[in-house]
C-alpha cells in the first residue's frame, strides 16, 4: 500500500511537470535511504497501472537506495555505514552517531526530445 501512495505522488508530480514542459516523459530518477521500505517491483506495477493511458504511459522509474551515514565522535569524518564494520574508515573508531536516513526524493525526470 505504501508503494501505491508513492506512486500516485510521483505521478502528480511528474504529470504536472510534464504538462509545464509541454513534453512526454520517458524517465524518471528517485531516490531513498537503504532503511526505507521501498519495495522497486511493487512501486513500478503501482506506477505503471496508475499511469496508464496517461501521458507517463510507459516511463520508466528508477530507485537509487543512497547509503545509510554517520559521523564519527573522535575524527568528526561522515562516511558511509557497513553493518558487517562500523568502524569509522579514518580512525577505526566505534564511537559514531547515525545521520536520519535520506528521504524519498524525485530527482529528475527525462523527457522525450523532438
Amino acid at each position: 500500500m505504501h508503494e501505491t501512495m508513492i506512486a500516485e505522488s510521483i505521478f502528480t508530480q511528474i504529470s504536472e511537470e510534464a504538462i509545464k514542459q509541454d513534453a512526454k516523459p520517458v524517465s524518471a530518477k528517485i531516490s531513498c535511504g537503504k532503511l526505507n521500505a521501498l519495495n522497486e517491483d511493487v512501486l513500478g506495477f503501482a506506477f505503471t497501472a496508475i499511469s496508464k493511458d496517461t501521458i507517463c504511459e510507459g516511463m520508466k522509474i528508477l530507485v537509487e537506495h543512497k547509503p545509510l551515514q554517520a559521523v564519527c565522535k573522535d575524527c568528526d569524518i561522515k562516511y558511509d555505514v557497513d553493518f558487517l564494520n562500523i568502524k569509522c574508515p579514518n580512525c577505526q573508531s566505534e564511537n559514531m552517531e547515525l545521520l536520519p536516513d535520506s528521504p524519498l526524493i524525485l530527482e529528475e525526470i527525462e523527457f522525450e526530445k523532438e
